[in-house]
């Protein structure tokens, strides 16, 4: 048959359609078969974050045996299952480990087996920056962190020299590929000059700026800074970590947990176009010999932060309370013990069941009034 010019035309252009359909179908369907890469799975990471780890003259006495060995056994043993569980678990570290003579207050020096013990209850991660790192001078930062390397529980906030804080600060941890960096500051060391070469990580917003900048190059999926900052025995935060948290968050830190008040203060949750921010301005003490209103009981933050897509983000958060029983509340039968809210109260003497809800009720009220975006969880009993 012959085709006359239209026709054939029209026949040369059908063609060329199919075949450019039938390219342009083989080239999606390798694209879509082959180079694609595979989905991201979603990635999280549970942390515990917990107050003042303090060691009055009390404790150690009281964990002293006859064969000069000290025995912290029951102290945390409550608590212990509740930190175990996360995947990284925070707490302050507010003694030194100068060696004996062993001191509390005013300069704390704590045995060796104090570190263990907290280690041994289920913390990873223990910070040595604050108002007490200098109680023994160089030999108690230098003692501190050798003793803490040789147990091999992580650390920040004080060194040897620059060139170590140059080399292991800013702090990074990582779990399931989720890269935290962790920073520490305080507001002094009780007017103990920090002797050289040694450094205590001061507040000091232009060296923290600095250590921002160097921490985001690090390509962190989030920054969470541990100030220790306020006004001892002051239920709210003052005016100076108002601003100061602010202007954290404004540098591009993700969360704040705040410590050294010795009591709880307010906690809240932020929200912004980038996500939810976490601000503890006190934790408490985990546990201590101080007796003042308050004092005897404090707060752990669990915080879930989830990694999607490339993007990390707070996706649970809550806490818990607990109280401190001393052998002066138990009648002497018992040594310092760290009892979660949600223990029961039998067994415990009139003196404890009323140190007990006299602080839970105090922290619960203030709570509820100054509280935003997060709730309390009761952990599970032993």
């Amino acid at each position: 048959m012959l085709l006359t010019k239209s026709t054939f035309i029209t026949h040369m252009r059908t063609m060329s359609l199919l075949l450019v359909a039938m390219t342009t179908c083989c080239c999606t369907g390798k694209t879509q078969g082959g180079d694609t890469p595979p989905e991201e799975p979603e990635r999280s990471v549970t942390l515990i974050f917990g107050g003042d780890l303090m060691q009055h003259e009390g404790q150690f006495k009281s964990a002293a045996r006859p064969d000069g060995t000290y025995d912290y056994t029951g102290v945390f043993d409550l608590m212990a299952p509740e930190i175990k569980k996360a995947d990284i678990a925070i707490a302050n570290f507010e003694v030194t480990l100068g060696g004996p003579p062993y001191k509390g207050y005013p300069q704390f020096c704590a045995p060796d087996a104090y570190l263990q013990a907290c280690i041994d209850c289920g913390f990873d991660v223990l910070t040595t920056c604050n108002n007490h790192s200098v109680d023994t001078y160089g030999r108690g930062i230098d003692r501190t962190i050798t003793m803490m390397d040789s147990l091999g529980v992580k650390h920040l906030g004080t060194y040897r020299n620059q060139e170590e804080r140059d080399r292991l600060y800013p702090f990074i941890v990582e779990h399931d590929g989720i890269r935290i960096c962790l920073l520490n500051y305080t507001y002094g060391t009780n007017g103990i000059p920090v002797p050289k070469p040694y450094i205590v990580n001061l507040i000091d917003t232009a060296v923290i700026a600095e250590d921002i900048r160097r921490a985001k190059a690090m390509q962190p999926d989030v920054i969470i800074c541990i100030p220790h900052w306020g006004d001892e025995y002051k239920l709210l935060p003052n005016a100076t970590q108002r601003t100061l948290a602010d202007w954290l968050f404004q540098q591009g830190v993700d969360h704040i947990i705040g410590g050294h008040p010795h009591v709880v203060e307010p906690i809240e949750v932020r929200e912004d176009s980038i996500g939810k921010h976490l601000l503890a301005y006190s934790l408490g003490n985990i546990v201590s010999n101080q007796s003042r209103p308050n004092t005897y009981g404090g707060t752990m933050i669990r915080m879930t932060l989830t990694k999607k897509e490339g993007k990390t983000t707070l996706t649970d958060c809550g806490y818990n309370l607990y109280w401190v029983s001393r052998p002066a509340d138990s009648g002497g039968k018992k040594g310092y013990v760290v009892y979660p809210a949600s223990h029961p109260t039998e067994g415990l003497t009139t003196t404890e069941r009323t140190k007990r809800e006299t602080f839970l009720k105090t922290t619960r009220d203030l709570f509820a009034k100054h509280n935003k975006g997060i709730e309390e969880y009761l952990m599970e009993t032993p």
